[in-house]
């Protein structure tokens, strides 16, 4: 089993402050601030264009920023961009192997990208296909792989040289449950062993099973931070109350929100969902008490529903 120890166990595995970067005179990020502790997995949320994708390319050096500074491993990208980059993996959400070369072929070609080469390619190799259950398929071309399997050998690739920080961007996209479960035991296990993971997900029970700290991005900048259930009542409420969007009085309960300065209820199919706070969920009852609805605690699907909302 690897370990991934920091030199310094005070410095976080990924420090990114003040990031900034604009495309055809659009903002896309604006001052974002990431860190990330060995052992720990960041979610990275948003709606579609919240800069998700962008921050991510700029942590791992496919894109430079135009302001902030990124430290990976105490190692300042700028100063040492090479140094950064050997202690990083990405898995990015596309397949992006050489079907010329088989399984094993694709591991071992990876490990050639980085100078100097990591030591011990062959013997890493055999023990990440046996870790990651691709061992009975190292002589097949990766197009002959399942969609889970195929997910593997991309974790795994990224894992070659045993780097510090792993960039997950939507890993389980396109996966069954069965493969979605199996990736996520893995990122747990590579989380328990001290790998350091940014994780971006659309997947809202992937992103509060495995993270254990989210970062929400509205728009390029962050607007929340921190545990789930935190965030959430930062950005959703304490309750959320869902009403039938039928009933006669779905009207007069949209206009009473209106009133009392809350959001317009968010319609989901055939239902009206209305976050509260304590005292308004108690005069909303003492307003509507003859009404039948729900009362749930709010969930990170309610978060992401909010944060497609036009702000």
């Amino acid at each position: 089993m690897h370990t991934y120890d920091l030199n310094s166990p005070d410095e976080p595995v990924l420090l990114a402050t003040g990031l900034s970067k604009q495309f055809a005179g659009r903002r896309v990020v604006d001052d974002v601030g990431l860190r990330c502790q060995a052992g720990q997995v960041v979610g990275l949320l948003g709606a579609n264009g919240a800069g998700k994708t962008t921050t991510l390319r700029m942590c791992y050096g496919f894109l430079q920023p135009d302001a902030g500074t990124i430290r990976v491993a105490g190692i300042d990208r700028r100063v040492d961009p090479e140094a950064a980059a050997r202690r990083v993996g990405v898995c990015t959400q596309d397949d992006t192997f050489d079907t010329d070369f088989t399984v094993r072929g694709n591991l071992e070609q990876m490990s050639r990208y980085f100078r100097p080469r990591p030591s011990g390619v062959k013997a890493r190799v055999t023990a990440l296909l046996e870790r990651f259950g691709l061992h009975r398929y190292a002589n097949a071309k990766p197009d002959s792989l399942s969609g889970g399997y195929r997910r593997r050998l991309m974790i795994a690739r990224a894992l070659i040289h045993a780097p510090q920080l792993l960039f997950l961007d939507e890993p389980t996209t396109g996966l069954d449950p069965q493969a979605r479960l199996e990736v996520w035991e893995l990122v747990d296990t590579l989380r328990r062993e001290g790998l350091g993971i940014v994780l971006t997900t659309h997947y809202m029970d992937e992103a509060e099973r495995l993270s254990d700290e989210l970062l929400v991005l509205r728009e390029g900048r962050v607007v929340a931070t921190g545990q789930s259930q935190a965030v959430l009542g930062d950005l959703v409420g304490e309750h959320m109350l869902v009403l039938d969007a039928h009933d006669s009085a779905a009207a007069t309960v949209c206009a009473w929100a209106r009133q009392v300065g809350l959001p317009e209820p968010t319609r989901v199919l055939s239902t009206l969902h209305l976050a509260l706070d304590g005292p308004g969920l108690a005069r909303f009852s003492a307003r509507f008490g003859d009404l039948r609805f729900e009362v749930r605690p709010p969930t990170l699907d309610d978060l992401f529903l909010k944060l497609a909302e036009k702000p």
